[in-house]
Order: structure tokens, then sequence, then C-alpha cells
């Protein structure tokens, strides 16, 4: 078990999803201790299992991060377990409509907005008063290689992944001096579930072969690749990185 992160108390959201679940045991392999949470309870107790099962501290927190009051509740909650919160994965998402900008109804807007910048934007507020009042900490959120360039089908996930790339320099711009740093990262297309599953359709599978080769590596990522990178941005190794956006996209933004 690495050290870099040893009995930092650290909150990561969306733990039930691919990235999050494989970050979640990464972060617990450099020692750190986890509330997890999801909207998903079967997803964040199976991967809270799956980090004890490492032998490393987890604990679950069924949370609904369309809400202000449970996000605070989260923050809360990493507090009163640990007496501190060390940092945070702001991970939690929903995909985009799958249809161009004309066909999205306001109620899908709304949902991948509410769900992907706004609970960004709650969790920022709560997570900053907190590391502010214990001195510092660390704060990583997941925006997306969509968060520099445009995808036909995503103009709603766009959006709101440019947005949180936005609120990630503002903060960190906002904390710089007071030992509270903000970065994200910017996943390319990564090999979780859903991914692995929808490649496999053959309606599909001749996009996902395109989009392969727009990765200068010729590979999608694996969800782990992720998670090492939010665990370095985490730790005091990048005591001199915030508002950074952190592309981890095995050369997708470079083609």
């Amino acid at each position: 078990m690495s050290a870099m992160l040893k009995d930092k108390a650290i909150l990561v959201t969306g733990a039930g999803g691919g990235i999050g679940s494989a970050s979640a045991l990464v972060l617990a392999g450099h020692g750190a201790r986890l509330i997890l949470t999801d909207v998903n309870r079967e997803g964040g107790e199976a991967a809270c299992a799956a980090v004890k099962a490492q032998g490393g501290e987890a604990y679950f927190v069924p949370a609904d991060l369309s809400s202000e009051q449970e996000i605070a509740g989260l923050v809360d909650a990493t507090v009163k377990q640990f007496g501190r919160i060390d940092g945070a994965f702001n991970n939690a998402a929903v995909e985009q409509s799958n249809l161009p900008l004309d066909e999205i109804s306001m109620e899908a807007w709304d949902r991948v907005i509410r769900v992907n910048l706004t609970a960004i934007f709650v969790s920022l507020k709560y997570q900053a008063r907190a590391m502010l009042k214990q001195g510092g900490g660390s704060i990583v959120n997941t925006a997306s290689s969509l968060a520099q360039v445009g995808l036909a089908g995503a103009s709603d996930y766009c959006a709101a992944k440019h947005g949180v790339l936005g609120l990630t320099r503002a903060a960190g711009a906002d904390y710089g001096t007071q030992g509270v740093r903000v970065n994200a990262v910017l996943p390319g297309i990564t090999r979780t579930p859903m991914i692995q599953r929808l490649s496999e359709d053959p309606q599909l599978s001749a996009t996902f072969d395109r989009l392969r080769l727009r990765h200068s590596m010729g590979r999608f990522g694996e969800p782990g690749e992720i998670g090492e990178s939010v665990a370095w941005l985490l730790s005091d190794h990048a005591s001199f990185v915030t508002g950074a956006a952190i592309a981890v996209d095995g050369g997708y933004l470079s083609i």
C-alpha cells in the first residue's frame, strides 16, 4: 500500500459507477479513508465492500446530489466520521441525451445541468467551507475531454462539462492563497461497464472504432487510470497545482 494519501479523509461522489468505484479502490490503496456516496445504493455498497475487501477503510452514505441539503449532509458526515475532510472527488454525473440540440426537452436539459454542473457548484461550496475552517484541503472535479471540445448529440453534456471547467478555474482562484486547491480531470472515453456495453452493440461498434482511433494511444482508458491521476491531485505531491485541467485522455484532445 502506498502512503501518498495516508490517513487522508476523502469524500467520493458517484462511487457506484465505473470511474468512481475504481477510483475508490485506488485512493484506498494509497492509504485514504473514504466516505463513498451514490444515488445507486447497490453500486455504492458494492464499491464500499470492495474497498474493505482489499483492507481499506470506507463507509457508504447514500445521497441524491440534486438536493443541496443532502450534499451538505455528505460533508458533515465526512467530518463527523473522520474529524476533517482532506479531499473530495466530485465525480457523479449522468450521460447526455444523445439527441441534436433542437430535440432536447427542457426536462432532459435540466437533469443534465442539475447533476453534472449545479451539484458540482453546491459540492464545492460546502467542501470549501469545511476545508477553510480546518486550514486547507484538495478538491478534484470530473470534467471530460468534452469540457474543451464539442460532440454531436451531446450539447447538454458539453455545456455542463464546460461549466465544470469554468467553476474549477474560478474556485482555484478564489482559494489559492487559503490552502484549498481545486482541479479537474478530463477523461477521454473510459472503459466503464456502460462504455463496454455500448461498444459491443452492433449498431454502435463502427462509431466506437472511430472514437478509439481518435485517441493517440489507440485505446480507451481504464477507470483505474483516471483514479491514479485523481489520487495525485488529492495528494501533497500536487501542492503547487490548482485551477488546472488535467487531460487523462490517451491523447484524445491532441489529435
